[in-house]
């Protein structure tokens, strides 16, 4: 891989997340999260000095499942992780995991200029990697 060229986040990422406002209730979220076969929710940012949001399943079944609280009660704010921590969208992978490493990530949003690009994760990153190998 050392000698080939850098694989970037930009290259790698997916559309697989969906994106609801803080206000919504983890019900919602789960439903949300169902009907799109996806396992991460983008919080919006409410103004523009606001920043992006993250909810997980890990998230649900952490603060809410294993808290034994109401998912239709709980809103996403009370339990997501805000600000995020995002990747540029020219960023090795290599480094996008050395950062979840030692950040203890396992996803992440590709923003640029304040923009959502996409989401980039373990899974993303390993299956670049294979394809590259394999090349």
């Amino acid at each position: 891989m050392n000698n080939k060229l850098a694989i970037k986040a930009k290259d790698v990422m997916t559309q697989n997340f969906i994106k609801l406002d803080g206000l919504a209730t983890v019900q919602d979220a789960i439903n949300a999260m169902r009907a799109s076969n996806c396992e991460v929710v983008i919080v919006n940012k409410r103004d523009q000095h606001d920043a992006y949001g993250i909810l997980m399943l890990s998230d649900i079944a952490k603060k809410v499942l294993a808290k034994d609280k109401a998912p239709e009660r709980v809103n996403i704010y009370e339990v997501m992780t805000k600000p995020v921590i995002p990747v540029a969208p020219e960023l090795d992978i290599r480094y996008c995991a050395r950062l979840f490493d030692q950040v203890g990530l396992s996803c992440a949003p590709v923003i640029e200029a304040e923009e959502l690009l996409g989401l980039v994760g373990y899974k993303e990153l390993l299956m670049a990697m294979f394809d590259a190998a394999d090349a």
